[in-house]
């Protein structure tokens, strides 16, 4: 971790912050506390093979780091995963509303596997889940990496303390991001009463680590690049992917398959919660407005290439193009794109150009340094 981090120092793609050097530390810590304690939780495994108890082996801390956006939480989480020297069995990184969204799925069915008698009633469904989240046996995964940990849901923050203590019981590490302090979690939410008792748990499990930095090195690199550019040529395609390249800081590219009630979306290119997709992979195919509000909880940035002139004959990619531009607007994700004509002159003729007239607007406004400064605000879970 610690030498992942200076090679990104000494190659210039990062600067020198002490917020983030210290967070390091920790990171690196738990990154060696893991090597010894994998070793228990491999003994563990064998445990439960022969139906023998398995208590809690006394866990490394968790590390929760939070700040502004911008200040290098995604980057050092996705160091510290690649680095931390245990089996890629035994841990998962994953965008907390990705988890989330998986939670309920589960928790719908089980729970409808109770009513239909394929499963004792008087089973915990919460012990049932954490079980199934770890994994059984041999396979288990004790490493939970999140991205954008945050709460606004009251269905998410009803559970959470249950399903959290029985993970942690379970042996499990946390690592998170996020936006906030966990005293902070689902501030003036619904029924918040119910939720404060997850908080002090779940503190008891991590170091909270807070990046402090003056500088949101995320918006210092969006504040340089044209955002929007205009003809369809070599030169903006080039500036695309040098946007990419920057906004990546030199994390692992991979490509990425997003499943939104039963359909799949496809992203060819995403690293640091970046994604970078062509016009047609998401205004040509059969998307509706819940798969771009999964995408757009997902990615704080969309890098999109190649957008046509719109008008009558793109009639259904100009539709899907302006409930795209709402979810990111809502989201305020932040938008680099590539496009045949300005924004003004994308659909300026016949049925539909008047309607289109407020995602022009949207697409200015999301030129600003104002909109580009907001602070990415994900969907609630993405059940429409």
């Amino acid at each position: 971790m610690s030498a992942a981090y200076k090679t990104f120092l000494d190659t210039g793609s990062i600067r020198a912050d002490p917020f983030q050097a210290h967070a390091v530390g920790k990171l690196q810590k738990l990154s060696d506390d893991l090597v010894e304690y994998s070793t228990r939780m491999g003994k563990i495994g064998w445990m439960a093979r022969l139906s023998l108890t398995a208590p809690r082996k006394d866990p490394p801390r968790g590390v929760y780091l939070w700040g502004g956006v911008g200040r290098g939480k995604t980057m050092l989480m996705d160091l510290f995963f690649e680095n931390c020297g245990i089996s890629i069995e035994a841990k998962k990184r994953v965008h907390f509303h990705a988890f989330m969204q998986e939670v309920h799925k589960r928790l719908h069915a089980f729970r409808t596997a109770q009513r239909t008698g394929a499963v004792s009633p008087n089973r915990s469904t919460i012990e049932a889940l954490a079980k199934v989240i770890v994994g059984d046996q041999g396979e288990r995964s004790w490493l939970l990496c999140f991205d954008e940990f945050h709460v606004t849901d009251i269905a998410d923050a009803m559970i959470l303390g249950r399903l959290f203590e029985n993970l942690f019981n379970r042996g499990v590490i946390v690592v998170a991001t996020s936006n906030r302090h966990p005293i902070d979690l689902y501030k003036d939410g619904i029924q918040r009463d119910r939720f404060l008792p997850f908080i002090p748990m779940f503190m008891g499990e991590m170091d909270v680590i807070e990046l402090d930095s003056d500088t949101d090195y995320r918006l210092e690199k969006l504040k340089s690049m044209d955002v929007y550019l205009s003809p369809l040529d070599s030169i903006a395609a080039k500036k695309l992917d040098s946007a990419f390249e920057s906004l990546a800081a030199g994390l692992p590219v991979r490509n990425r398959t997003l499943h939104v009630n039963g359909r799949e979306v496809h992203i060819p290119k995403t690293a640091e919660g970046v994604a970078f997709l062509g016009f047609f992979d998401l205004c040509g195919q059969p998307l509706g407005a819940s798969d771009y509000l999964t995408l757009a909880s997902y990615f704080h940035t969309l890098i999109l290439e190649n957008i046509p002139r719109l008008g009558m004959a793109k009639r259904d990619q100009a539709r899907r193009f302006v409930t795209l531009i709402d979810a990111l607007y809502d989201a305020k994700v932040n938008l680099v794109c590539s496009a045949e004509v300005s924004a003004s002159e994308l659909y300026t003729q016949g049925d539909g150009s008047f309607e289109f007239e407020r995602t022009t607007s949207r697409l200015l406004e999301m030129q600003s340094i104002e909109y580009i400064s907001l602070p990415h605000s994900p969907n609630k879970r993405s059940n429409y």
